[in-house]
């Protein structure tokens, strides 16, 4: 199932996510991860967070095989209940996008290393070192389990570049090649 992209402007892409029990009755876990990849493909996307379906839960999805001409560079996995032990190293500026704002590409620092706590979607436990641009994605990621957005990262000056952008995002004036919910 393709769900629609929370559009920027919602407010669930700005609350801080809750956790979950692998063995939640609410939903089928393993289900809700292969939607959500099949979500993120159909928007050719390299990860999601599930505040970016609506659901206010502490998951997310990457899959940064596809940033690397060899695929054996990156990976593709599910992050339930992360926690983001360290962030580590010089930072350095990538063009980052979000599929909850599309169109606007701008630079974000980030440091290169991170150490991840997480559970798989099987409930196994790990906490694990990532780099270069697989950390940058799970951050990203991550952020939206703060209810931080990468545009929370650019200086006053960025922001108000992008505003009336984003304004038009958020009342539904934008062509996305994807099923986007913009806030009512």
């Amino acid at each position: 199932m393709i769900y629609p992209i929370v559009a920027y402007g919602d407010t669930v892409l700005k609350k801080v996510a809750e956790g979950i029990s692998p063995q939640s009755d609410d939903f089928d876990l393993k289900k809700l991860v292969a939607d959500m990849y099949e979500t993120m493909y159909n928007a050719n996307g390299v990860g999601l967070a599930a505040p970016q379906i609506g659901m206010s839960i502490r998951l997310f999805i990457i899959d940064s095989t596809l940033m690397h001409e060899d695929e054996t560079q990156g990976i593709k996995r599910a992050f339930i209940n992360p926690t983001l032990i360290s962030e580590t190293g010089e930072e350095w500026a990538y063009e980052e996008g979000c599929l909850s704002i599309p169109d606007i590409l701008d630079k974000v620092y980030r440091k290169p290393d991170i150490v991840m706590h997480y559970f798989d979607e099987d409930g196994n436990e790990h906490e694990e070192a990532f780099t270069g641009l697989t950390a940058r994605v799970m951050q990203h990621e991550y952020d939206h389990l703060e209810g931080v957005l990468f545009t929370d990262h650019l200086s006053m000056m960025k922001k108000a570049a992008w505003r009336n952008r984003l304004n038009n995002i958020s009342r539904g004036n934008v062509k996305a090649k994807y099923p986007m919910r913009f806030p009512k």
